[in-house]
């Protein structure tokens, strides 16, 4: 029964149709035996493809789980010989957290890969190259737009058009991420100013800063007031800049207000009202 799309356009609702779509796939993948998986061949212009291979713990008692240097070893050289790649080397990280990119392992590998010495990067799971999906949107974006990416455990290969499709899925998710975060961020930020706190920069007209909370200036906003009263008569900005410049109300730096300030400061006025 083919999977049906969600009712709403939701970020959660789309996540969970790719997370149940993923979900039948991985459910198809392993309904193959291993003997059909045997006859399956490499084709024959990527044959014996270059690749790096890459294993890594962070700590020793990853071993108990079934994650250890060995072990991951042995399923990428038996991925290698059931798929025809030829590893041109091992590179490993022990001990190295996956928090971010800044190991000595990847390092190596991610200039093997740029300079073209291999073709692609296998390793055993996804989380083992990165447990961040920023940093695989990343990786994906740069790197894996030119190399190959194999993964024994989610059967990545991206040289297939389901491959790319299943690390298209991951980026795609990445950047949901990234947009979702900076949605939090722009809400936060505008929480923070509606109760007077700093956000960064130079505090606006009408205000001044005092550790991290912004605190008003009775001469400015006093100046501010007086734009917005002549704004309410229909004066253009240039003729209110006029009118603040003849009763002496002046910029910071002691210069006449242009109109762009008075604009700017008459709408950081009205989003703090609201």
């Amino acid at each position: 029964m083919p999977q049906k799309r969600p009712k709403t356009a939701s970020a959660y609702n789309l996540l969970r149709y790719v997370v149940n779509v993923r979900s039948r796939v991985d459910n198809i993948a392993g309904a193959v035996t291993l003997n059909t998986m045997t006859r399956r061949r490499a084709p024959k212009s990527e044959a014996g493809a270059k690749v790096v291979a890459y294993v890594r713990v962070s700590t020793e008692k990853q071993a108990d789980e079934g994650v250890s240097l060995e072990a991951q070893e042995a399923q990428v050289r038996a991925y290698a010989t059931l798929y025809g790649l030829d590893i041109v080397e091992v590179i490993v990280d022990a001990g190295a957290s996956a928090k971010s990119l800044d190991r000595p392992g990847l390092t190596r590998v991610l200039e093997m890969l740029g300079t073209g010495e291999v073709t692609g990067l296998l390793v055993a799971k996804l989380d083992r190259l990165t447990r961040s999906v920023r940093d695989l949107g990343t990786l994906v974006t740069t790197t894996f737009a030119k190399a190959d990416l194999f993964s024994v455990s989610e059967q990545v290969d991206t040289r297939s058009a389901s491959g790319r499709l299943v690390l298209n899925v991951l980026s795609s998710v990445s950047q949901w991420e990234r947009e979702v975060i900076a949605e939090r961020t722009s809400t936060a930020m505008q929480h923070m100013r509606s109760e007077g706190k700093y956000t960064g920069g130079a505090a606006p007209y009408g205000y001044r800063l005092e550790g991290d909370v912004l605190v008003e200036v009775a001469t400015e906003q006093a100046t501010i007031s007086r734009a917005r009263e002549l704004r309410g008569t229909g004066l253009a900005l240039r003729a209110v800049a006029k009118v603040l410049a003849d009763e002496g109300r002046l910029a910071r730096n002691g210069t006449s207000l242009s109109a762009q300030s008075i604009s700017n400061m008459t709408a950081t006025a009205d989003a703090a009202a609201e």
